[in-house]
């Protein structure tokens, strides 16, 4: 009898002991957001704003303008970073040449060049997440590769956010590989993640996410709104690679509004929540603004999750245009639109992702659920060979609410039922949970058990 209790009361310890684990913060994330510094995120805007123009098919030759000088020195400050933390990021350029027939707004031919830097991760250097800016600017005609386009926020913004990412994380060690990644050629037809994207399918990469970031430094809307806090969040519903199978699963199943993307959208939306609750994440249910498309779009089209991360209140004025001043009304996008402590709060935001996702094991596989006509709902997936899961957690949430709202730390199993959850209510998903309290992203049933 004594020796029941005591195995009894070990049992207890063990499950209580992993759902602790499984609900912690974690004190580095908070750090992180601390190590954020609006001072070097200005001062990368303004080295990036004074090459004059970016434009993808610009100057390549001189030292002190175009596109040239622009990407040799993030490639530069890259392997700076890298040569501080001995050595930890592999830093490379990936290209691809376009020509005038790839598109019409391609003036002439040319390379297109991303500047790459991974950092490797300790135990799944093939699983990546990665944090993403434009290297280009353009003025009013897309095609003007001599005019003056500084793109102070679209998207020396994004770009100065990726380095300060960089420079942060790189600090730290981390299970997953990280990947910060100048892009080019977005303005005239997103080559450039066209490029690293196919690059990534040919290399095998493994990604989790990719985290897009295209103006993340204006506060001041054309609507009039000034608000300092609150960002969108892109993401779309179903991948586009979707079989004719999962679209009739879908039809009888359920699941419009929970394709990868959008889990890695929501993981966004819990992250920042939990961390910074100051913070006002919006999720938009959209690919991107309306009839528009950004870098992570590519990523998508080949079945990888990806989101854009912005500025919630756009100022047309300031985008895409000549600068000049017409009718009183300042045009262009200078330095003066910029506000580098909002961009300290969205670099702080895509780093703690960045880095709870790197910190996270890997997703649960082959997620199946099962529950027709029964009074409970039964779920099973593929465990993770990690020693270093504390086990699964199952979420659910009613079928019409857009965040996950109950969940269930069910311990280091591989299937769990909830009895007197009916199936038809709800919606359903699983995250692995590390010891170190990080989570998976949420994965969403793919097959029905009987």
């Amino acid at each position: 009898m004594i020796k029941h209790l005591r195995f009894s009361l070990l049992i207890f310890l063990l499950i209580f002991t992993s759902t602790i684990m499984a609900q912690q913060t974690d004190d580095r994330i908070y750090k992180i957001i601390d190590s954020v510094s609006a001072e070097r995120i200005e001062n990368d805007i303004r080295t990036l704003a004074g090459f004059g123009t970016r434009n993808t098919f610009s100057d390549t030759v001189s030292d002190t303008r175009g596109i040239g000088a622009a990407r040799r020195w993030i490639k530069s400050e890259f392997d700076n970073i890298s040569s501080n933390c001995n050595n930890c990021l592999d830093v490379f350029y990936q290209r691809d040449f376009v020509t005038t027939e790839d598109s019409d707004r391609v003036p002439h031919d040319a390379w297109v060049v991303n500047v790459v830097a991974v950092q490797k991760g300790t135990k799944y250097p093939n699983r990546y997440v990665i944090m993403s800016g434009d290297i280009d600017s353009r003025n009013s005609d897309g095609s003007d590769f001599k005019g003056d386009a500084p793109g102070a926020n679209d998207n020396a913004s994004g770009m100065a956010g990726t380095m300060e990412a960089a420079r942060i994380l790189s600090e730290y060690e981390f299970e997953s590989s990280i990947i910060y990644v100048g892009l080019s050629g977005e303005e005239q037809g997103l080559f450039g993640g066209q490029g690293l994207a196919k690059y990534a399918k040919e290399e095998g990469w493994d990604i989790i996410g990719v985290l897009n970031n295209d103006m993340i430094g204006n506060i001041e809307g054309v609507d009039g709104v000034i608000d300092n806090r609150t960002f969108r969040i892109f993401s779309e519903s179903i991948p586009p690679t979707e079989t004719e199978k999962e679209r009739k699963m879908r039809r009888y199943y359920g699941g419009e509004v929970d394709g990868i993307s959008r889990q890695l959208a929501r993981y966004i939306h819990k992250t920042t929540q939990t961390y910074m609750p100051e913070m006002n994440p919006m999720m938009i249910y959209r690919l991107d603004r309306f009839g528009r498309g950004g870098h992570h779009r590519p990523f998508n089209d080949l079945g990888f999750a990806g989101v854009r991360i912005m500025e919630a209140h756009e100022n047309y004025n300031r985008q895409h245009q000549d600068i000049r001043t017409e009718n009183g009304i300042k045009y262009g996008d200078v330095i003066e639109g910029v506000n580098f402590d909002y961009a300290k709060k969205l670099t702080a935001v895509n780093a703690i992702n960045l880095a709870s996702l790197a910190w996270a094991p890997p997703a649960p596989k082959e997620v199946e659920i099962g529950g027709i006509v029964e009074a409970s709902t039964r779920l099973r997936w593929k465990e993770t060979e990690d020693s270093e899961i504390a086990g699964y957690k199952v979420y659910w949430r009613d079928t019409t609410a857009p965040q996950w709202q109950h969940s269930r730390f069910v311990g280091n199993v591989d299937e769990f039922t909830l009895d007197g959850i009916v199936i038809d209510n709800y919606y359903f998903g699983v995250a692995a949970v590390g010891k170190n309290g990080h989570e998976s992203v949420i994965v969403f049933p793919s097959e029905v058990f009987r």
